[in-house]
């Protein structure tokens, strides 16, 4: 049986994947600060310390590791794009130098394969309505997306023989909260409860167990369709009043809905490369059951 070492495996997009990889045969070393819950994850799991310190050498942590998913990442709580706060520096020699440090680690430990979580914020600012491909010339315009596009960069170039390297622009991810958190929208939802003022805003997502279906691909296919590779990871196009409006039909909220927003000139994702290798997203049925069960959590 396959081990695969996913960092970052206790946070929301970490646990989808370390979940959808245990369901599928995988076994699981989840890398991080401090160690899952016991029962956080359907099957056991083990646990491996493991930082973003570009000073600390962690080779020991790839120990009879296959594959290498790195989904880990310092921010401010609930921040990406700004979760460096006012230490721009440290934001980038954890997130930039010490994610580096980990590719050359499990390269010079024998893994495989490695893929790589990077971020819709790589593409930075492109002309209104453009469709965003692989093939664009990223502007990152936040420290975030310049981190995760020199991270992709460094990774490519150890990409070679015996190390398959692969990234993933992954966009808004959503999914039904874990026990005892909170969901992504929550604090929408207090807001709009309250009857504070709600944005209109539009944007991309996708469920965190698409992304795990799409991290598995990566592990899964050829290693000539993937090496040296990124990919794009989205799926629909939302708006505030679109998730808001299940909340108000169940709990007759008599506050009135944000507009619909504008999405004409909104730049979507392509996602017709990690397509054709045979990935299909849940859609807007995946969504609307998410919605329901986050809803349930208000009963």
């Amino acid at each position: 049986m396959t081990r695969v070492l996913v960092s970052g495996g206790t946070g929301l997009v970490g646990s989808f994947i370390v979940e959808h990889l245990l369901t599928n045969g995988y076994k699981v070393t989840v890398g991080g600060r401090t160690p899952p819950s016991l029962n956080a994850f359907s099957k056991p799991v083990s646990f491996v310390p493991l930082h973003l310190d570009p000073e600390a050498d962690q080779i020991e942590a790839f120990d009879n590791i296959y594959y290498f998913v790195h989904a880990a990442f310092d921010h401010l709580p609930g921040k990406y794009r700004g979760g460096e706060g006012d230490d721009p520096k440290g934001f980038q020699a954890k997130n930039l130098d010490g994610t580096v440090r980990l590719f050359e680690a499990a390269k010079d430990a024998g893994v495989r394969r490695t893929c790589f979580l990077s971020s819709r914020a790589a593409y930075g600012t492109q002309p209104s309505g453009t469709l965003l491909t692989e093939g664009l010339l990223c502007r990152p315009d936040t420290l975030y997306g310049s981190v995760k596009l020199m991270a992709e960069r460094s990774l490519h170039s150890l990409c070679g023989h015996g190390f398959v390297t692969a990234s993933l622009r992954v966009t808004g991810v959503y999914g039904s909260a874990r026990l005892g958190q909170p969901h992504k929208w929550q604090g929408l939802f207090e807001d709009y409860l309250a009857g504070r003022p709600v944005a209109r805003r539009a944007g991309t997502e996708v469920h965190g167990a698409d992304v795990a279906s799409a991290v598995r691909l990566m592990l899964d296919t050829d290693s000539i369709r993937v090496s040296g590779e990124t990919f794009n990871v989205s799926d629909i196009l939302i708006d505030n009043r679109m998730i808001l409006a299940p909340l108000k039909e169940r709990t007759h909220c008599p506050h009135p809905l944000p507009d619909t927003a504008d999405a004409t000139d909104y730049n979507k994702m392509s996602t017709c490369k990690i397509g054709a290798l045979g990935w299909t997203p849940g859609g807007r049925e995946r969504l609307q059951q998410t919605l329901h069960d986050d809803l349930g959590l208000l009963a």
